[in-house]
């Protein structure tokens, strides 16, 4: 494909009708704006951290992360298990799994992208964008199963956002994004990451890692979560804290079917589970306050968790005189996750964070480890995107 060539300015893209699987449920309609995420954000923030920014696979070693989160690959070259066919084979679109039991008829043909860096609106067929994605989101090294998971949750909450900036009047609609269905920045990797940016990113072992790549979004690219008709909120993230996925209602405005806490308890076992950070109490200070705390003297005082979801996620803790949520308090401290144990040390407060991102959906790292256990990519995508069926979907 020409995902590179392609994201110089807006080009037309010829598409052949072909197949595709698609995730349905079977539900109420989805909200116009899902859970409070804005659709001209990159496609990447629903995804949040992804497990390129961590360390890997679990039976691999470190990964290479990168320093603007975009992809990351393994120190040995060498494939392991679940990886590609000698080179040239294996061009042919696999057959989709037996769970693909319904079609749909994508009204997306292309996706329109807008460059944050360059201010160019990009236009790409499904697969070219479902290839870019993954390269973005997840290491190279993780098993091909969890690859093309991975890519069916980018693409389908792309085709999300394409339908849904498309079908607003024309007065509401972001005159920033310049006709464009979302933003990203692949020129840092982010949301996505074009074919000459990814021969600078793996180096040597590109062709590897950009055949194994390809070889997922060719089926992953035919796939996309729907409910009711048309494509879901395919949140994902990097690593859970552990127990379950974290449920909808408790990051964003209120609950999703299809986003509920599921058992992802093998996280544990990933690499980069567990962070620590340690705040100083004048940086603390100055950050609660100039979020509108009000503050006592004594900063034993300043914090206090006053509720965690099921999944072990802080949906509030008491910040001086405000109450703020844990994920604010996250993005405010640059921690990890919500999923957060806190220490009062003599000098400032000590947090334990488990897992990686928001904890919604798809865990990258639960989808890697799930793969190395025999799980093919539907599997996975059933049991994290929870009550879900497998559909096809003709593009052309």
């Amino acid at each position: 494909m020409k995902g590179d060539l392609l994201l110089l300015g807006s080009v037309g893209v010829a598409m052949v009708a072909v197949p595709a699987a698609v995730l349905l449920w079977s539900g109420q309609p989805l909200p116009g704006v899902v859970a409070g995420l804005p659709l001209s954000v990159p496609v990447a923030a629903v995804g949040e951290e992804s497990a390129a920014k961590n360390q890997g696979a679990f039976s691999q070693p470190a990964a290479v992360p990168s320093s603007s989160g975009g992809a990351s690959v393994s120190s040995q070259a060498e494939p392991s298990d679940g990886e590609l066919p000698a080179q040239g084979e294996g061009d042919e679109a696999e057959a989709l799994p037996s769970t693909v039991s319904e079609r749909w008829e994508s009204p997306v043909q292309t996706l329109r992208i807008y460059d944050q860096s360059t201010g160019d609106v990009a236009e790409l067929s499904l697969e070219e964008y479902t290839r870019c994605a993954i390269a973005a989101e997840m290491p190279a090294d993780y098993h091909l199963e969890a690859l093309k998971a991975q890519g069916v949750a980018a693409l389908t909450y792309a085709l999300h956002q394409a339908m849904e900036q498309r079908g607003l009047p024309e007065e509401e609609k972001d005159p920033a994004l310049k006709g464009a269905d979302f933003a990203a920045d692949p020129g840092n990797r982010l949301g996505y990451m074009t074919e000459e940016t990814a021969r600078e990113f793996y180096g040597e072992q590109f062709d590897y890692c950009w055949d194994k790549i390809s070889r997922a979004a060719r089926t992953a690219s035919r796939c996309a979560a729907l409910w009711e008709g048309e494509p879901i909120a395919a949140a994902y993230h990097a690593i859970s804290a552990g127990e379950t996925t974290e449920a909808a209602e408790n990051i964003w405005e209120g609950p999703l079917p299809y986003l509920v806490e599921v058992d992802s308890s093998w996280d544990i076992l990933a690499p980069g589970y567990k962070s620590t950070v340690t705040v100083a109490d004048g940086e603390l200070k100055e950050l609660l306050t100039a979020a509108g705390a009000n503050l006592l003297p004594d900063p034993a005082t300043w914090l206090e968790v006053e509720e965690r979801s099921p999944a072990g996620y802080v949906t509030a803790i008491r910040a001086g005189s405000i109450t703020i949520s844990g994920n604010q308090l996250r993005n405010l401290l640059g921690l990890r996750s919500a999923a957060f144990q806190l220490e009062r040390t003599h000098t400032g407060y000590t947090f334990y964070v488990r897992g990686y991102g928001h904890g919604a959906g798809l865990s990258q790292a639960g989808a890697d480890h799930l793969a190395r256990q025999g799980w093919g990519f539907d599997e996975i995508l059933l049991h994290y995107y929870k009550g879900a069926t497998l559909a096809q979907v003709v593009t052309g």
